[in-house]
């Protein structure tokens, strides 16, 4: 299970997996992680991107398909914490559940958010 946690709620995601998306504040294009809770953490499987540039260059491993950059970073993360910006927009979340989403869907715009994996008795 996936969590968004803020300073004042934690949100309960019943999937086994997300997609985080947002648009690249300098280049203005959009990126894509998916991550798969394991355990007590997230582990970002897929990465994504529409270009490269402004510190967004795919790695050499990625493959190019139909516009877009795509790799698989294989990372393990305790959490991911997301910055929210005036230049990006807003994140944009998808689940098998939910469908896609902007966060404020789930939680009040303009609080720090934090992705984690948890278990039900985390609410």
């Amino acid at each position: 299970m996936i969590c968004l946690l803020s300073a004042s709620t934690t949100v309960m995601l019943l999937t086994g997996s997300i997609t985080l998306g947002w648009q690249h504040s300098v280049e203005k294009t959009r990126w894509e992680e998916t991550y798969q809770a394991e355990g007590r953490q997230l582990r970002l499987i897929e990465a994504s991107v529409q270009g490269s540039g402004a510190g967004m260059e795919p790695p050499p491993e990625a493959r190019l398909e139909q516009g877009v950059w795509r790799w698989q970073p294989n990372l393990l993360l305790d959490q991911v914490t997301l910055a929210g910006s005036t230049f990006t927009g807003e994140y944009t979340l998808c689940d098998a559940n939910e469908g896609c989403h902007p966060l404020s869907h789930w939680l009040t715009p303009g609080q720090t958010v934090t992705l984690a994996a948890c278990d039900s008795e985390a609410h």
